[in-house]
């Protein structure tokens, strides 16, 4: 699948911190309904066997909606459920070696904090770049936040999409207007909400209105 700008408009993260009431396949639907552009599934306790049936799932669930469905950091999973893409990070496989596990067809995701990096991870063949943590976040508490100038020069420097990810939510979001950033990536401002599809249509306005900011 093509990794296009708008997928990275509303691209959201899963976390099964926040299921009970719902399963996190029914948590997905709710935001594919509310217009997520593109979904992430982030699994560190599943056994293998348990993350590859789930992935299969959603990677079903997606396409109904025409949505691409990304595994983070596993990339025998990601082959195994037919992912669209893989995402990996600094201290993961590098882009380049994933592009040889997965072929051209699979989109590449590389998380990238500095210009440098961005540059040498389009270099190996990502297909978008997830620049941040922009603010502070209780998903990752080792995640340093990064300058809005650094995610602006990133932004200047590539020529693929990137999304912003790392705190984001309804109340600072618009602050990142006008960095050149393609959309955000957003984890507990999805799937803390009470109503996640109605969370998600608010997000996405407001994601399209920075956008154009």
């Amino acid at each position: 699948m093509e990794c296009r700008r708008e997928n990275m408009l509303l691209y959201a993260v899963t976390d099964r911190a926040w299921t009970g009431r719902q399963s996190l396949l029914e948590q997905v639907e709710c935001a594919l309904k509310g217009g997520a552009t593109c979904v992430q599934l982030r699994e560190k306790e599943l056994d293998e066997a348990a993350f590859l049936e789930e992935a299969i799932q959603m990677k079903q669930l997606c396409a109904q909606y025409g949505v691409p469905f990304i595994v983070n950091d596993n990339v025998d999973i990601a082959l195994k459920c037919g992912a669209d893409g893989v995402h990996v990070g600094q201290s993961d496989m590098e882009a380049g070696h994933v592009r040889e596990l997965v072929g051209e067809r699979m989109m590449i995701g590389v998380s990238a904090r500095t210009v440098e990096e961005a540059l040498a991870a389009q270099a190996a063949g990502a297909d978008y770049l997830g620049v941040g943590a922009m603010f502070s976040t209780s998903t990752k508490l080792d995640a340093h936040v990064l300058r809005y100038q650094t995610l602006k020069d990133i932004c200047s420097a590539v020529h693929i999409p990137v999304t912003a990810i790392g705190g984001i939510n309804e109340e600072n979001m618009m602050g990142l207007a006008g960095s050149g950033v393609d959309g955000v990536a957003l984890v507990s401002a999805i799937f803390a909400a009470e109503d996640i599809e109605a969370a998600c249509r608010r997000l996405k306005a407001m994601s399209e209105a920075m956008v154009a900011g």
